[in-house]
């Protein structure tokens, strides 16, 4: 019998957590259905307590939602995986599961501006408190530790300066200390960073963004071993943040092209990002691909590609920013990322307009910087568009 431990990724992406019903359909069934029957009465109470494996209502079980989560699963070398109605849904789920009153966070002070307004102003009425350390700071990792730190969470690359963290060492101190590290996938998926494999103890995607791919479906989902994750799931089970069967069956349509894509999207990335650098009206290009980004290295030793995003700062602040998003006649104006389709913003005034300017500052986020997340156009086509915009 095969072995997943055994094939590699680009097989998992296509064949991992494939079901088939009694009709022997070839691609993944989607099961729009809200409850399952049971034979018996006895069958009923036997799979509400957990006694007998089996689907009862898609809040919580569902064939087309567990198919993607084990493909996931396998794709990030994870025992389990359970999935949410998005991103930030994941993040919330995994830290009303594991986190209590009293409890503390260290977090990266360049974590996208929703997961801070979570912390900051909602976890915070529970009484959980945070402390910010800066990404690429070791030292500051371990200083801001507390007797009750529970769980240290970052993303990497972050958004939108793309500072890379390393996950190992920040994993050695957070086990240290007896708390968990969460990583935040979002950025390179598993098809470019498997955070698991280099210590961390969960891992966090908005599968909305490169697991669709195309911009279709929202989605998130956490993995990692099952004693982490059997108290998340227990909690989607309850509160109902959970995905749905068709997004799940997207989802699973795009794990399918999901490392054919991440290829194509960081070799446009890159050459975008080379062209940048070359352009008098910008002061700096930030991208893992560079060999002027600060942890060049450290994204080479972590990850098998740059990934598909960049940002860059604009010598005309804020209003040169803008008129350059203005411009563009083929990218699209929008604050997402991940998309066939290229995407501009303006970090400040979108996806971290919520920051008060100093939080702003402190994340290295100013009003010239602009965030492109770089799609499947033909590179030259995206450099004419930004050319009409400088």
């Amino acid at each position: 019998m095969l072995n997943l431990n055994d094939l590699h990724p680009e097989t998992l992406a296509v064949r991992a957590g494939t079901m088939r019903s009694e009709f022997g359909e070839h691609s993944d069934a989607l099961y729009l259905t809200s409850s399952f029957v049971v034979g018996s009465a006895e069958e009923a109470a036997l799979k509400f307590t957990g006694q007998m494996p089996g689907y009862i209502y898609s809040r919580f079980t569902n064939p087309t939602v567990a198919a993607f989560e084990q493909r996931l699963a396998a794709l990030e070398c994870g025992e389990r995986a359970v999935a949410t109605a998005s991103g930030m849904s994941a993040i919330l789920a995994l830290c009303m599961a594991h986190l209590k009153s009293g409890d503390h966070i260290v977090a990266s002070s360049g974590l996208f501006g929703a997961t801070i307004q979570l912390f900051n102003t909602y976890l915070a009425k529970f009484g959980v408190t945070v402390s910010y350390a800066a990404q690429t700071d070791l030292s500051a990792w371990e200083a801001a530790a507390q007797a009750n730190t529970k769980l240290f969470f970052l993303e990497t690359p972050n958004n939108p300066l793309t500072e890379i963290a390393d996950i190992a060492a920040i994993a050695e101190i957070a086990h240290r200390h007896g708390a968990m590290l969460a990583v935040d996938n979002c950025f390179c998926s598993p098809a470019l960073q498997q955070p698991l494999k280099l210590g961390a103890d969960l891992v966090v995607h908005s599968a909305t963004k490169f697991i669709d791919g195309q911009g279709r479906v929202l989605g998130g989902a956490v993995v990692g071993n099952h004693a982490l994750i059997e108290p998340i799931y227990l909690f989607l089970r309850t509160a109902g943040p959970t995905l749905s069967a068709f997004n799940a069956w997207v989802l699973l349509k795009g794990l399918e092209t999901l490392g054919l894509r991440m290829k194509a999207h960081c070799e446009n990335a890159l050459k975008l990002a080379q062209w940048l650098e070359m352009q008098p009206q910008i002061a700096r290009v930030y991208y893992p691909g560079l060999p002027s980004h600060p942890q060049y290295d450290l994204a080479q030793r972590q990850q098998t590609g740059a990934g598909g995003v960049l940002s860059f700062e604009l010598k005309g602040g804020k209003a040169a920013a803008w008129a350059l998003i203005d411009a563009v006649q083929l990218m699209s104006r929008t604050a997402n990322l991940g998309d066939t389709r290229t995407t501009i913003t303006h970090p400040a005034t979108t996806s971290h307009g919520r920051l008060t300017p100093e939080a702003r500052a402190a994340a290295g986020i100013s009003d010239g910087m602009v965030r492109i997340s770089v799609g499947l156009e033909y590179t030259d086509d995206l450099i004419q568009d930004l050319l009409t915009g400088l």
